[in-house]
């Protein structure tokens, strides 16, 4: 019982999945946040745009 509790303690697969689960989600974040603000100063540019036209 002894020798699996240590294995269990030394064994760090389970710490580097949840590492990349982290990086993973802050891109993510990072991601969704830049496209939400490009789409929308983009769609006021072309709607300036369109109307500068007509």
């Amino acid at each position: 019982m002894n020798q699996l509790l240590r294995k269990l303690c030394r064994d760090d697969e389970g710490q580097d999945i949840a590492e990349y689960a982290v990086m993973l989600a802050v891109i993510l974040v990072l991601v969704v946040g830049t496209i939400r603000l490009i789409g929308s100063n983009a769609t006021n540019v072309f709607s300036s745009a369109a109307s500068s036209i007509q």
